[in-house]
């Protein structure tokens, strides 16, 4: 008899008692439930043309031609979930070859697909996109109005439940105006945050109707002058002048804008600026995530460890009420495409606020995805390298400076 096979009794034993620990776990997991951040909006079929030379019209130029799954709710659902945090996507597809395509790709990543209405008369979402040679969008064409079609508040409702314990709802615009208010309208019922994503500058004026229950919005600077424009229609707010040299300045010409969605009750504005980075902007103080976000659960243990080593809790806990805190962008980052880059970046923000992050921290995160995805083909990565991910957000986070106090807003 050799010497271990004394101890195959003992090993036996303790792979008996791991594995009913990992069933019972299991089995509590199932019982208590895991608050899953919901999301609701467009899943898509993106054909993405990228040429070698520069596009000329009316002419061909070389290049390549590939089908990605894309979606501003699609993207930012699978971005939360390689963040660790678990969504539960509602949305429309059709019973077709892009339908399939995108259900399939969504089985594999193992989450839900109860929320995701399929059928033979609804065509699923495809939008082509042709880009320059910097990896910008030159030109696009969406076809995306089956979601408006069929994805009614009926098929929303069916999900209370599902939103009432959620963490947070997010919207996207693709919505139409009545599946948006039902949406907002069921998620305040239930005292459940929104965050409203704008999508574009024709779709984010759909704000109108439910900005009374948004908590988060996260336009980029077109978009807030739209979604201004539609809520203070006596004010014209007139398109920036991009080449603003510094923060000061460029926040100085969106003031008046932001003021506007902050006096109709928006608790946070998550300002995208490019390569400028990102202006956080709230009249509430920074550190009021635990009562506006009551069902946020400790779960993602691995991002919160990541970030906390790296990005102290509470650095900009002093003070009085909120104001404007500039992000930096990451430097370096080796630009592939931008198209998923607005979309990790609030999945980010979504993964980590849902998972027990502050809100700096979770901004800090965000603006480390978004930069991940700009250095990869896809709209979303295959996946998160973490530590890579805490190393931009430490520098996102310690390069932050609160600009401006709540007494300018």
């Amino acid at each position: 008899m050799d010497r271990h096979s004394h101890q195959k009794p003992q090993v036996y034993q303790q792979i008996y008692l791991l594995s009913s620990w990992l069933v019972k776990s299991e089995n509590q997991k199932e019982e208590e439930g895991e608050a899953q951040a919901v999301i609701i909006g467009g899943m898509v079929l993106d054909i993405h043309a990228i040429p070698s030379i520069p596009p000329n019209p009316r002419t061909t130029v070389p290049g390549k031609v590939r089908y990605a799954a894309g979606g501003v709710a699609r993207n930012i659902a699978e971005c939360v979930s390689k963040l660790g945090t678990k969504p539960f996507m509602i949305s429309a597809l059709g019973s077709d070859i892009a339908g399939n395509m995108l259900l399939e790709y969504w089985k594999s990543t193992g989450l839900s697909t109860e929320g995701i209405r399929m059928g033979n008369e609804i065509q699923t979402p495809v939008v082509s996109i042709v880009f320059d040679t910097e990896g910008e969008s030159a030109a696009a064409v969406a076809s995306v109005e089956s979601l408006e079609q069929f994805l009614t508040p009926k098929w929303i409702q069916q999900f209370k439940s599902n939103i009432s314990s959620a963490p947070i709802v997010m919207v996207d615009a693709n919505l139409s105006p009545l599946a948006l208010e039902a949406s907002c309208q069921l998620a305040a019922e239930v005292g459940t945050p929104v965050w409203f994503e704008p999508v574009s500058v024709a779709k984010s004026r759909r704000i109108v109707s439910v900005a009374k229950y948004i908590t988060f919005t996260s336009p980029n600077e077109d978009e807030l002058i739209a979604m201004a424009n539609a809520l203070s229609p006596k004010h014209t707010f007139s398109p920036i002048q991009k080449e603003a040299s510094t923060i000061t300045s460029l926040f100085q010409q969106l003031k008046p804008a932001i003021s506007i969605l902050l006096e109709k009750g928006i608790k946070v504005v998550i300002l995208t600026l490019g390569s400028k980075g990102v202006l956080l902007c709230s009249k509430k103080h920074f550190n009021f995530l635990h009562s506006i976000c009551p069902k946020r659960n400790n779960n993602n243990k691995r991002l919160q460890e990541a970030i906390n080593l790296v990005c102290p809790v509470g650095r900009f806990s002093g003070g009085g009420g909120g104001g404007v805190v500039h992000f930096p962008a990451v430097s370096l980052a080796a630009v592939v495409r931008l198209t998923g880059a607005g979309d990790c970046l609030v999945g980010g923000v979504v993964a980590s606020v849902c998972g027990g992050l502050d809100l700096m921290q979770s901004v800090a995160v965000g603006i480390a995805t978004a930069k991940a995805a700009v250095e990869v083909e896809t709209n979303v990565p295959l996946q998160f390298d973490f530590d890579h991910i805490a190393e931009d957000a430490r520098s996102v986070y310690l390069g932050a400076k609160v600009v401006f106090s709540q007494s300018m807003l």
